[in-house]
């Protein structure tokens, strides 16, 4: 495995675990006292900015080059990933089926969601923009 699928495997660990610690803030505080949208959109800020220091520090961590391939790599990898533990979880936890988890989309707090799950997939990408100025 070379150093951007390892550190695609890392970043997502780390930044699921703090996904599931968070929303479980989220599910059990926030939601029933604000409703859904107003809980992820307080939830996606502090979720984007654990993403960046993480991603920042794997990439260190990992040496993964500063290719636009190598990026993207490390950030799709850790994007499968999250995207299969979600599945998994909706559908061992939950109860729901893959139909459902997939329908869950049409709502706008899962919108909303996804659109941050595509930018934590999409930061090494930005990380290396950046790196480079």
């Amino acid at each position: 495995m070379n150093a951007a699928w390892k550190a695609g495997a890392a970043y997502f660990l780390l930044v699921f675990a703090a996904g599931f610690l968070l929303g479980t803030v989220r599910v059990m505080l926030l939601a029933p006292a604000l409703g859904e949208t107003i809980a992820v959109l307080m939830e996606l800020p502090v979720m984007l900015a654990i993403s960046w220091f993480t991603c920042r520090l794997l990439v260190q961590r990992f040496s993964v080059p500063a290719t636009a391939s190598a990026r993207l790599a490390m950030g799709v990898g850790a994007f499968i990933y999250l995207m299969l533990a979600e599945a998994i979880l909706a559908i061992t936890l939950f109860g729901e089926s893959l139909a459902q988890f997939i329908a869950d989309f049409s709502d706008l707090p899962a919108q909303l969601g996804l659109a941050g799950q595509i930018a934590f997939a999409l930061m090494p990408l930005f990380e290396r923009t950046l790196a480079k100025r």
